[in-house]
């Protein structure tokens, strides 16, 4: 197919009721929308059809997802280096269908497009293979936005930064001295290090936004005995997890 494909990467932050009237609009521009379905009994996928449902009901295109190596033992350049592999196998799947279909596509992101997917870097490797693609993206609201709202803070102090990290690289920002660091994408709680912040001040979330919500802040001596459980209750209720966390030197 030698026309142009049109896309669409569109913000959704946890479900229907965060969809802005920005998107919403766009969602009843679109043809159909592209999603990786990562099991039959895929709770995600099932929670994008509720918001296509809600707004303009286009066709949901499921692509099976290609697997990622996920070993606990990876390095941060192994970490990476799977990670880049599995997007290059995504973008040749979605190149695929993209190509066969044209029209205009959207994929809708959880949160934000801009802060921890990768959706913007799929389709520009989708175009690297020779799909003429012309996209556009709007914002959706963030897991951060959700997490200082629940908890009523602001998530830096007056005139001081927030740093934005993985869970896996925590020490590595308390080694670098910082002392109000922000975590996304967090591993299982018991592969969570938090060595030498017993006194800090933690303020954690689980599932923002969704049903199966847990909030929890205190100290982290306090709160951490605590994580595993909550983050369980909101897997048990809405048969997926995404949770993060802010934690402050007291």
């Amino acid at each position: 197919m030698s026309a142009s494909v049109r896309v669409r990467i569109l913000g959704v932050g946890m479900g229907p009721q965060h969809v802005t009237a920005e998107v919403a609009e766009a969602l009843r521009s679109v043809d159909y929308v592209l999603a990786a379905e990562k099991s039959g009994d895929d709770a995600l996928l099932a929670l994008r059809r509720e918001i296509l449902r809600r707004h303009g009901n286009p066709e949901l295109v499921a692509v099976p997802d290609p697997p990622r190596d996920r070993s606990e033992g990876l390095t941060t350049a192994g970490y990476e280096g799977a990670v880049a592999d599995w997007h290059d196998a995504r973008a040749a799947r979605y190149a695929e269908v993209l190509r066969g279909r044209g029209g205009t596509a959207a994929f809708l992101v959880w949160g934000d497009p801009s802060l921890y997917d990768s959706t913007i870097r799929i389709v520009e490797k989708v175009r690297a293979l020779g799909l003429e693609v012309d996209y556009d993206v709007l914002p959706g609201i963030s897991a951060p936005q959700l997490l200082a709202a629940r908890h009523r803070i602001v998530l830096h102090e007056v005139g001081r930064p927030v740093h934005l990290t993985t869970g896996r690289r925590l020490q590595e920002a308390v080694g670098a001295g910082l002392d109000n660091i922000l975590a996304m994408l967090n591993p299982p709680p018991e592969r969570l290090d938090f060595t030498g912040l017993d006194d800090w001040t933690i303020w954690w979330g689980a599932n923002l936004g969704a049903p199966g919500e847990q909030l929890l802040t205190g100290s982290v001596s306090a709160v951490r005995a605590h994580i595993a459980a909550a983050r369980a209750a909101a897997e048990q209720r809405d048969g997926w997890v995404m949770d993060l966390f802010l934690v402050r030197r007291t």
